[in-house]
């Protein structure tokens, strides 16, 4: 084991295969840094822009939402985690347009162990 490894609680690097929890965080940082540089061609950029403003996340929210109640029902577990992933990206984008961070989210999670 390297010593700059990551090490997971028990001593032991954890699984390569395995996703790594801190991908939320670093989605929402480039969440962030789209928001502040508006780089062109970028579609999280074109969401900061768009002409119908927060109502455009808003509506890809309920359409996402949809698309999750829809594979839960036809019991497609594949298409349930890409749709639940898409449904939190566009939340962490909307969370990221009303000024608020992964924080606050986490916080209120956590709230509710």
């Amino acid at each position: 084991m390297s010593d700059d490894a990551p090490v997971s609680t028990d001593g032991t690097e954890p699984d390569a295969s395995e996703p790594d929890p801190q991908v939320l965080a670093d989605l929402f940082a480039v969440i962030e840094d789209r928001k502040a540089t508006r780089p062109e061609g970028s579609y999280t950029a074109s969401l900061f822009d768009h002409e119908k403003g927060e109502n455009a996340v808003l509506e890809k929210i309920g359409e996402e939402s949809t698309e999750v109640v829809l594979a839960a029902k036809d019991d497609d577990s594949d298409e349930l985690a890409a749709e639940s992933a898409d449904l939190v990206y566009h939340l962490l984008v909307l969370l990221s347009m009303k000024e608020m961070d992964l924080t606050d989210l986490l916080s209120a999670l956590e709230s509710r162990r």
